[in-house]
């Protein structure tokens, strides 16, 4: 078996090609729901923060600023993208079953 062969049964043994075609889909769907965190859910937040700018605020221990703001973006970037792919793999794995 040649070093062609074996590279090529190695990716679909391992099924590179999906992982890497789920890699960029799994980066494009994180702009997605920055985007939709940002322009849509945190405006409405930011109405309810004194001041508005959501992003800027921090917490401040001595010396010491926590970004409570920008943290409070990302979880809820990571909520939402773990919604999205709890969703995806239920519907999924159901179909999977029938």
């Amino acid at each position: 078996m040649g070093f062609v062969d074996e590279f090529m049964a190695f990716l679909n043994k391992h099924k590179v090609v999906g992982l890497a075609v789920a890699f960029i889909m799994g980066a494009a769907a994180t702009k997605l729901v920055s985007a939709i965190v940002n322009d849509l859910i945190m405006p409405v937040i930011s109405v309810l923060i004194p001041g508005g700018d959501w992003r800027a605020a921090t917490l401040d221990v001595g010396p010491v600023k926590f970004l409570i703001g920008d943290f409070a973006g990302a979880l809820i970037d990571f909520l939402i993208v773990a919604l999205v792919i709890f969703l995806l793999v239920k519907y999924a794995v159901k179909d999977e079953t029938k």
